[in-house]
């Protein structure tokens, strides 16, 4: 049985007639014989009889069509219920990012003063496996290069920066007094780059192709704040986010030419938690956060 069979048995027994209850929920009486035929399979005991030319409750149909009514005014008080829900614009809202995103992010919707209550999580993740996080989080700060395949069909994307990735060189370096970088200047250098299975691994595959020789990776790092303190250091070069990244004074960040080195940071999330509004409020802070981050 279900809902619309319970409201159907319940206006034939209130109104009387199969007619009655068509003209009443707007349907015709055949739809209405149609659902009491298929309520009748899911019961032991008939649940209407013939009156003449009249339809009628047998003891049994009046006993559920009250109970109708009780099933009905349960099912109201639900959907209230999820309504004031989605509505609560305090609601909790948890949110996953990669550290960089996390490390511009989450501090400015700390301060925003936005309704929603926030539960901050970092994930740092190969691209493919961003998505799936949306099952875990209303909102997930992702990230993909230029170059890699798009989000699935199965979240929805809330576009955020599309974000230059520079080269990071000591300030004391030869290379730090060039105003931009060629494949060829960065090519014979020491590199940091992140582990097997992230994006930017393919952009430092790309640079070395461009330059027609294999970079020297020496040292494995996913972490831009540590990588940064290694590029003070003189460990070697590494690509930084421009904008995302906190600046650091011992290093200096130059574009890079020849090669693509830009990559979306988008929020992913899956369609129906958009239907909340402490969400949808979020998405807009994230919005708003992402102009200030990249100007």
């Amino acid at each position: 049985m279900d809902e619309r069979q319970l409201r159907v048995l319940r206006e034939v027994g209130e109104l009387g007639s199969v007619t009655a209850a068509a003209e009443a929920l707007l349907v015709t009486p055949s739809a209405i014989s149609q659902q009491l035929r298929l309520l009748q399979r899911s019961m032991p005991v008939p649940l209407t009889e013939r009156d003449g030319r009249r339809v009628v409750l047998t003891a049994a149909g009046r006993a559920l069509a009250g109970a109708a009514a009780d099933v009905e005014s349960a099912l109201a008080r639900a959907r209230q219920t999820v309504e004031e829900f989605v509505e609560q614009p305090d609601g909790v809202v948890t949110i996953a990012a990669f550290h960089s995103a996390a490390a511009a992010f989450f501090p400015r919707l700390l301060r925003s003063g936005a309704a929603p209550r926030l539960s901050l999580h970092d994930e740092d993740v190969p691209q493919d496996e961003f998505p799936p996080l949306t099952r875990e989080y209303d909102v997930v700060l992702a990230h993909r290069l230029d170059h890699t395949a798009a989000w699935p069909r199965t979240v929805t994307v809330t576009p955020l920066l599309h974000e230059p990735m520079d080269v990071a060189v000591p300030v004391d370096h030869r290379l730090a007094a060039k105003r931009s970088l060629t494949p060829r200047d960065v090519a014979a250098e020491p590199w940091i780059t992140v582990h097997d299975g992230f994006p930017l691994l393919a952009t430092i595959e790309a640079i070395g192709a461009a330059a027609d020789r294999r970079l020297e990776v020496v040292h494995r790092v996913n972490e831009f704040t540590v990588v940064a303190e290694m590029v003070a250091a003189g460990a070697g070069l590494a690509l930084i986010p421009r904008w995302t990244a906190r600046p650091h004074p011992g290093i200096v960040l130059k574009p890079l030419r020849g090669v693509q080195t830009r990559r979306h940071v988008d929020a992913l999330h899956r369609p129906e938690r958009t239907a909340r509004r402490a969400v949808r409020t979020i998405l807009s802070e994230l919005q708003t956060a992402a102009g200030t981050i990249s100007h």
